[in-house]
């Protein structure tokens, strides 16, 4: 009967485990969708800007150092190879530097292609700010699924670290408002 009972807690102990990796495990992963997501987004906003850059030159081809401006920093946020909060924190302020650029040239507001640029670009602005929102949300989740009892027995024994809430830089936060689109 004793032998009943420990095979009992014993099986009832894995299964708990079982439960608890599986749990973890897909929190894990839904942190990494984040960060991927995110990642998708930025690329989307590195291919975008040439293509504002080009709308922009043929109305203010004089403002050379702030085309070349925009283009560094974009290539600085692409080397990265990730995510790095510096390089689109400069990126972020260069193109607030381009629109505003733009409000100087009433033709090149009214340009259907500039307008159309500068839409996509807010819509990647807003997806990017999404997919942060869903990232922290899901390192939240992940964070306290792994501190929580009884998770917190065993997670450290699994390998699940606890995961960090990305990080902006102060520049960035006050820049990664969707640009201004007026019609």
């Amino acid at each position: 009967m004793f032998l009943m009972i420990v095979i009992a807690a014993v099986v009832i102990l894995a299964l708990m485990m079982i439960a608890i990796y599986n749990r973890l495990v897909g929190m894990r992963q839904t942190v990494n969708q984040g960060l991927a997501d995110i990642d998708a987004q930025l690329r989307q906003r590195h291919d975008l800007i040439p293509n504002l850059v080009a709308s922009v030159k043929g109305y203010a081809a004089h403002e050379k150092e702030t085309f070349d401006a925009v283009i560094a920093a974009r290539n600085r946020a692409e080397a990265g190879g990730g995510i790095d909060p510096a390089a689109e924190a400069g990126l972020g302020a260069a193109l607030g530097k381009l629109i505003a650029l733009a409000e100087a040239y009433p033709d090149l507001k009214a340009s259907a292609n500039f307008q159309s640029l500068q839409g996509e670009l807010a819509d990647v602005e807003d997806k990017l700010a999404a997919a942060r929102r869903a990232l922290n949300a899901a390192v939240a989740r992940y964070n306290a699924g792994r501190e929580s009892f009884p998770a917190v027995l065993f997670a450290s024994a699994f390998g699940f670290q606890a995961a960090e809430m990305p990080r902006i830089g102060e520049s960035e936060s006050a820049v990664a408002l969707p640009p201004k689109v007026e019609f």
